[in-house]
């Protein structure tokens, strides 16, 4: 890939959150999963471990107990981002699982923009409510914490990326 397709692929990058039935396959997912696996962290510790969700009641009932997730009633996949507390060894690697696990949801949702796929970042952590309505629908063991859940499939053609370049935001040598 050239320098100006991945350019492309980061500026054309959007929250989709409206779905068309075609399934995504599986094969696709453990391409996502993959991708986010190539993202840095801290130590090298990769505390990142997912979830690739395809039942329809199981997305059905994240929709219903996660209020920034009604997209999951319509979407036909989603990967959730978790973190494994058993793969850090101490307070400070503790502290950076939910950076790392960000690169890696990151490198999903740009895999998901280059394959042609739609998917939007929607939290769980830090929030107790919605964490739990994850750690409910697939079981996790309590070492694991679940970061976000992205919903995942082929868009509409209704969102549309953002221009967020602020030039304001942005200071040379020193504030």
């Amino acid at each position: 890939m050239d320098k100006n397709a991945l350019l492309s692929i980061i500026l054309e990058r959007k929250s989709v959150r409206h779905f068309t039935a075609q399934p995504v396959s599986k094969s696709s997912l453990d391409t996502l999963m993959r991708a986010g696996m190539a993202a840095p962290s801290a130590k090298n510790k990769q505390p990142w471990v997912f979830v690739a969700v395809t039942n329809r009641d199981t997305l059905d009932f994240m929709a219903g107990g996660l209020p920034n997730c009604k997209m999951l009633a319509q979407a036909p996949a989603a990967i959730v981002v978790c973190g494994d507390m058993q793969k850090v060894t101490d307070d400070v690697d503790k502290s950076y699982w939910t950076q790392d696990c960000s690169a890696v949801t990151q490198n999903i949702l740009l895999a998901a923009e280059a394959m042609g796929l739609g998917a939007v970042w929607t939290a769980a952590y830090p929030y107790k409510e919605r964490t739990s309505v994850v750690v409910k629908a697939l079981r996790l063991p309590d070492y694991v914490l679940p970061l976000n859940v992205i919903p995942i499939g082929y868009p509409t053609g209704e969102d549309m990326p953002k221009d967020k370049y602020k030039p304001e935001n942005i200071h040379w040598e020193k504030w």
